[in-house]
């Protein structure tokens, strides 16, 4: 799997040069396109986009792994699917930005889920969208913190 890392010297995130336009995976999408189970309308919007996962993805779909018992010729084909993915590391610089996302969506008496924050944090730091089915769980990143969402 790749790895992206922030840059040290400016604390800034950097990505590699992307062929095609960018997005992120969350991990419900990730694991319906791993199963070939994404929504048509959706699948049609995604042509010709380059799919980044962040590392809490890699943690979720990990998580299930184990969970649901897969064995190991299952897991292979998890990791093939995910070997041409660049995967968004956590850092410095997305902990700030989590940190941020995490206490404005306190101070605004809406606290969210610590790995949707993760997430959010991750497509803020770098400017890129999240694909998400779940848009309910996105929204409020989206109308306070600038999260822009791709939408069916």
């Amino acid at each position: 799997m790749s790895s992206l890392l922030s840059s040290p010297s400016r604390g800034t995130p950097t990505l590699p040069e992307a062929q095609a336009p960018a997005v992120v995976y969350d991990t419900d999408v990730a694991s319906r396109s791993f199963k070939g189970r994404v929504p048509a309308a959706l699948a049609t919007r995604l042509v010709g986009r380059q799919p980044l996962v962040t590392f809490v993805t890699v943690g979720e779909l990990t998580q299930w792994t184990r969970l649901r018992r897969w064995g190991p010729r299952n897991r292979a084909m998890l990791e093939d699917w995910l070997a041409d993915k660049p995967v968004i590391s956590g850092g410095k610089s997305i902990a700030a930005v989590w940190g941020e996302l995490s206490a404005a969506a306190t101070q605004r008496g809406r606290p969210r889920p610590v790995n949707d924050t993760w997430i959010a944090a991750c497509c803020i730091a770098y400017g890129l969208p999240l694909v998400t089915l779940n848009i309910k769980d996105f929204t409020d990143f989206a109308e306070h913190d600038g999260l822009a969402l791709l939408r069916l």
